[in-house]
């Protein structure tokens, strides 16, 4: 665990959620959260540099021996939609109702800063040994059905699995969707536990076979028979998680990136064609990314996604419309035909030399209009 050192003897100040749960299980924390049990923003300016004050949000930012903390006031939350942000409805409250706020007991963990003491209101500790996720109430998933696979994400993390009566929310959840929910909070789960530190083939299968898709999207989906994590870990890209997702069709109510659409679109357009040769292969994806191609390797044929990225996508002609110009070749359609001609014969042996390609596209002069 990163101990910060802030020389505190209160008893109100607290390690909370992600950063006590990964102590406890013997792991490194990827954050540091830490909450003090009234207002932060006045108590916390004394450890150091004030880096940013959020007066509004009861969070304070301070630099500590080089190192940039965030400390929050405690807090409650009301959900004055379900499915979307909630509100705070009051800062400085118990720690108690700060940390039953959460998602689940394990992340309602916390660790009193002067002493390390263990603070567990909701039987996170045995959940934690039990390997167990259970949700703080009844509504939970109503609240934030983002939970919903944040819960995914741990289970594929550390191999828990939900309780019983979780897991009975969570089905009862997923056969009646409210479609009127906050979705940058679904695709910010999406981008973690699908992204470039998150490529988990098991957690994908549940994601299917358990019906989480349906907080996307109505329609049945089916899990498509091509590995995906080995498909990422194969070929990186940045955007590894819209190759799991795209499997469901159309992400627009994500709100996705125009990069995210492009993805979408050049699979889609690749799927639409009978692609035989490779001069036909490698013109359907020449313009799109690797997450396109995969996406179509997911959705179509994977044995062709492979050979375009494995075999074509570095082949380049040398030649330009320069080049053609010099060969008294006039401008017109039929350059066209020449550049996919000599880019035919390229793709067959790459070891071709612009001579070559020159050579290739003389042969071709009197063959057009």
């Amino acid at each position: 665990m990163n101990i910060i050192n802030l020389n505190d003897n209160s008893d109100k100040l607290y390690y909370v959620g992600g950063v006590v749960r990964d102590f406890l299980l013997g792991k490194e924390s990827r954050d540091i959260d830490i909450v003090y049990e009234g207002n932060a923003v006045d108590y916390c300016r004394k450890f150091g540099e004030v880096i940013r004050e959020n007066p509004e949000f009861g969070t304070i930012r301070v630099k500590i021996d080089g190192q940039e903390v965030d400390f929050a006031s405690t807090r409650c939350e009301t959900y004055p939609k379900p499915g979307h942000l909630p509100a705070a409805a009051k800062f400085g409250c118990s720690l108690k109702e700060d940390v039953l706020r959460r998602d689940f007991t394990v992340n309602a963990l916390a660790m009193r800063v002067s002493d390390g003491e263990i603070i567990d209101y909701a039987g996170g500790r045995q959940d934690l040994e039990n390997k167990k996720l259970r949700v703080l109430h009844d509504r939970s998933f109503i609240d934030d059905p983002a939970r919903i696979i944040r819960g995914l994400k741990f289970s594929a993390r550390f191999g828990f699995e939900l309780e019983e009566h979780t897991k009975a929310l969570q089905d009862e959840y997923l056969a009646n969707v409210n479609r009127d929910m906050c979705y940058k909070r679904i695709k910010k789960e999406l981008e973690e536990i699908f992204g470039s530190e998150g490529r988990m083939q098991n957690a994908f299968e549940k994601f299917i076979n358990q019906n989480i898709y349906k907080l996307i999207t109505p329609d049945e989906v089916k899990l498509p028979d091509v590995n995906i994590e080995k498909l990422t870990c194969d070929y990186p890209c940045p955007l590894s998680w819209i190759v799991y997702a795209g499997v469901l069709g159309d992400l627009s109510i994500l709100g996705l990136t125009r990069a995210e659409k492009k993805i979408l679109d050049d699979a889609a357009a690749a799927e639409k064609l009978n692609l035989k040769t490779d001069l036909e292969i490698y013109k359907a994806f020449e313009n799109a990314s690797v997450e396109a191609v995969l996406l179509y390797a997911a959705r179509k044929d994977e044995k062709i996604a492979r050979h375009y990225l494995d075999n074509l996508r570095g082949i380049k002609l040398e030649i330009n419309g320069n080049d053609l110009k010099n060969l008294n070749i006039k401008p017109s359609a039929h350059y066209g035909e020449i550049f996919d001609f000599v880019l035919g014969k390229k793709l067959s042996n790459p070891a071709l030399t612009k001579p070559d390609e020159l050579e290739l596209a003389k042969s071709q002069v009197f063959s057009g209009p």
